[in-house]
């Protein structure tokens, strides 16, 4: 997080993408791009006109390792119908860098640091620079769990200011908000409605896109029970994937114990129905299918924490976890194979 925006210039190794050869989808040379952003799903270059931050119209998928186009197309955000079709009609500054900087300052156009960095998770650290005390600097762990989770959802989610327009301009991002502070008293997030299918969501509220992080985990039992981002992800590190505190089933077994009520009643292996050390064991393949889209066939994990049964899938076209992976398999097979699982509730997983 605190190298997600580069200089090419002085971090010429943070460039993923090809600037070598000729595409015809890249119509712009790498001495234009004042900065990157991005490394692990797709990277985005972003050139200065004036005082201002434009993207330019490529992007690099990473994990395919190819150039892409970049515009948001109309019907797709809420804040596409305030700006111009172009690119270089659409300033970074309103629409990314309040989540891609420390204090970006709306009025000037300046920043205190260009990336995620300490302050944008601690609050303002110059007294606590002068006079280190555990009183002068916000620690998201000593937050009750809604600020300490907005200290996340801030960046992690889909909304906007609840004052928009502010200063005639449209902002993507909680425009005065600092960690400590209460959220919801910045920010709204994307309205969700049962039963509807749109840019945003499924119809059973799951994100149907990236950057909604937020807006699944608050429906979740996990947010109403008190868990905090940080009890999953380890963000000081990028030891494991995705920060987190561990590896694999680690994460969700080091609290799904068997003296939890949440927690397995068996082996790993007899709750999924898949050999211990396969792909279909793993919690998340399951509970956190990857079906948010990032980039074109890029996915991210959802953060709701359901199980999407087949059942959904017939009624409504949501991805489910087990035809997403057994993609020569039919909604029948799967719901026939969950009715005979004598493990779990068949009106929980296939009503």
């Amino acid at each position: 997080m605190a190298n997600v925006v580069r200089d090419p210039k002085e971090h010429p190794d943070a460039v993923l993408a090809d600037f070598v050869h000729a595409d015809p989808i890249r119509t712009f040379d790498l001495n234009q791009v004042a900065f990157v952003y991005g490394s692990r799903w797709k990277q985005r270059f972003f050139t200065k006109k004036g005082d201002d931050y434009y993207v330019l119209p490529a992007q690099w998928d990473v994990k395919k390792g190819k150039w892409l186009p970049f515009h948001v197309e109309k019907g797709t955000d809420w804040w596409v119908p305030f700006y111009g079709e172009s690119n270089f009609e659409r300033p970074t500054g309103p629409l990314c860098d309040g989540c891609h900087s420390v204090n970006y300052n709306i009025t000037t156009k300046q920043v205190s640091e260009w990336n995620v960095g300490c302050e944008k998770c601690h609050g303002p650290g110059s007294l606590h620079v002068m006079h280190p005390s555990k009183t002068n600097i916000v620690n998201p762990e000593r937050l009750d769990y809604v600020r300490g989770n907005d200290t996340c959802i801030q960046c992690h989610s889909q909304g906007q200011p609840l004052s928009n327009p502010i200063q005639g301009k449209y902002y993507d991002w909680p425009v005065g908000f600092e960690p400590g502070k209460r959220l919801a008293d910045y920010w709204k997030l994307e309205e969700l409605k049962p039963g509807t299918t749109n840019f945003y969501q499924f119809a059973d509220m799951t994100a149907h896109k990236n950057r909604m992080q937020g807006n699944d985990f608050v429906q979740s039992n996990m947010y109403h029970r008190e868990i905090r981002c940080f009890d999953c992800h380890q963000v000081h590190s990028n030891q494991n994937t995705a920060s987190l505190i561990a590896k694999g089933n680690e994460v969700c077994l080091s609290c799904h114990t068997k003296e939890n009520p949440a927690g397995l009643r068996g082996t790993v292996a007899e709750h999924t129905h898949h050999t211990e050390a396969s792909t279909g064991s793993q919690c998340v393949a399951c509970h956190m299918p990857k079906i948010e889209q990032t980039i074109k066939d890029n996915f991210v994990s959802g953060h709701t924490f359901r199980f999407i049964s087949p059942i959904l899938t017939q009624q409504y076209g949501i991805p489910n976890p087990c035809t997403s992976c057994h993609a020569d398999r039919s909604n029948e097979w799967a719901l026939k194979e969950l009715r005979s699982w004598t493990t779990t509730s068949p009106w929980r997983v296939a009503p």
